[in-house]
Formats: structure tokens, C-alpha cells, sequence
């Protein structure tokens, strides 16, 4: 409906906007991005646990707990390389590798599939590449662009284009975001149970940057990481309300919608 349609669209327009703000208080501060994420999680997982409340209700077996708490390790090791693949190719060749990164996921498991032409599925692979290749050469801004030519008036070519070993951070972002939707999803197909689980699987997933975080504090990073933010920035607040937390209910509303939609 077009209700839900717009708020799919907000949801993920407000979080370009924290990519965006991360990338410029990243890039101005030097913050250590284990750090940093580290401490947006900390909010989030308090979020998720008062909203969904995983510990009442019915008592989730070990089958459930155990691959929910191993995605917390793959949604914080997600995370990190996602932010480390923003400071390196910036916003927008970040955001779209990671976005083919998750489609190549998808792909390579949608690969062992028995409806759809295998040929198909090649094809696809194929374009990705392609768009790789075409990103790893600038191809997304006009001035690196093979019809910038044809412009009439002059612009100032980049004095950086990203290349293929950049775009692996992302790209690998992308393909863990997969995973860890596939494991949800097969260890739920509840929306409701699915929810309780992901505040299981945020919270695991700061228990798991925790050290981390402590050792980049300890060992004294390029800036006083931790401590240094203490004052919320407007880039830590987006992160952690767009990036982390309304992200997932807007992603959890289209799931439900697309299944709704297969049922009928």
C-alpha cells in the first residue's frame, strides 16, 4: 500500500542522511570507527531490549539463542567494515557496493535454487561484475564518466578514483548483511519472534565489540576515541536512531508486506 511504500522510502532516505553525516564526522574527526560504532551500539541495544523485551513471553530454546548470538558477532564485524569502506571510497560508491555486495549474497545463494533459469542467475552475476568494475574506475561521478565528453562546460576531474581494493570493504559489508538476514530469517519466520531476536543480536553484537573497543582505548588510538564522545553529535545520534534502529523496523515492515503479498 502507499502508506507503507512511503514510509519505506523515508526510512531509507533519512538513512543515506546519517551515511552522509557519519562519513563527514569520520573523515573531520578521526574517531576510531571501532570506537565509534562500539559506542552507537550501546544506545541501540538499550533501545531494542526496552522495545521488544525478549525476556518475557515464551522461553526461547538454545536452537534460537545460539545462532542469534553468532549473528551478533557477524552484525558487529558488518558494521565495522562498513564504516571502514565509507571513510575509503566515501558515500555514494560505499552505499552502492554494499548494496550489490548484499545482492551478490543473495545471488550466490540463490544459486542453489531449482525455479529459476540458471542462466538467469549468471546473467546477473555478470552485470554485477561489470558495475564493479565500472565503480572501481570512478564511473559514478560525472567527470570520471564515459559521457562527461559530450558536457560542454569543463569541471574539475577527481584527483581520486576508488579502486577494486577499496571497494572490498564494502562489497564484503554487503555480503555479511546478507548472511545475517538469512540466518534471521531461518531462525525465525515470527515478525514478532524475529524482533526479540534482534535485540538479542544487537546487544551480543556490542558484547562482542566490547573488547575491542577497550583494547583500541587502552592501546591509544589517533584520538581519545571513547571518551571523546561523550557529547552526542548529530552524525552519533543519526547512526544509532536512522542507521541502527529505525532501519530495521522499516526493513521489518517491507518483509512483512512482501510475504503478505506472496500469500495472497
Amino acid at each position: 500500500s502507499t502508506p507503507l511504500q512511503v514510509i519505506n522510502i523515508l526510512g531509507n532516505f533519512v538513512r543515506i542522511w546519517s551515511v552522509y553525516s557519519l562519513y563527514s564526522h569520520l573523515s573531520s574527526t578521526g574517531d576510531s570507527i571501532v570506537g565509534f560504532i562500539f559506542s552507537c551500539f550501546v544506545p541501540a541495544s538499550v533501545i531494542f531490549l526496552i522495545l521488544q523485551k525478549p525476556w518475557k513471553g515464551r522461553p526461547l530454546p538454545n536452537s534460537q539463542i545460539v545462532p542469534t548470538v553468532v549473528n551478533g558477532g557477524v552484525l558487529a564485524l558488518y558494521f565495522v567494515l562498513w564504516a571502514k569502506g565509507l571513510l575509503a571510497c566515501r558515500p555514494l560508491v560505499a552505499l552502492l557496493a554494499e548494496y550489490a555486495g548484499a545482492l551478490l549474497g543473495v545471488l550466490s545463494a540463490a544459486l542453489y535454487g531449482r525455479k529459476v533459469n540458471i542462466w538467469k542467475k549468471i546473467g546477473g552475476l555478470a552485470a554485477m561484475l561489470l558495475a564493479y568494475y565500472l565503480l572501481s574506475n570512478g564511473w559514478a561521478t560525472r567527470t570520471n564518466s564515459p559521457l562527461y565528453s559530450f558536457g560542454s562546460e569543463p569541471l574539475e576531474k577527481a584527483t581520486e578514483t576508488t579502486g577494486m581494493k577499496e571497494m572490498v570493504l564494502p562489497i564484503t559489508a554487503g555480503i555479511l548483511s546478507a548472511l545475517r538476514r538469512v540466518l534471521a530469517r531461518r531462525v525465525s519466520l515470527k515478525n514478532q519472534l524475529k524482533r526479540r531476536l534482534h535485540a538479542i543480536t544487537v546487544a551480543s553484537a556490542t558484547c562482542f565489540l566490547f573488547p575491542f573497543a577497550m583494547w583500541d582505548t587502552i592501546l591509544g588510538s589517533t584520538s581519545d576515541s571513547i571518551v571523546k564522545m561523550q557529547l552526542p553529535s548529530w552524525a552519533y545520534l543519526s547512526t544509532v536512531l536512522f542507521g541502527m534502529v529505525l532501519i530495521f523496523y522499516v526493513d521489518n515492515v517491507a518483509e512483512e508486506r512482501q510475504v503478505f503479498s506472496q500469500k495472497k
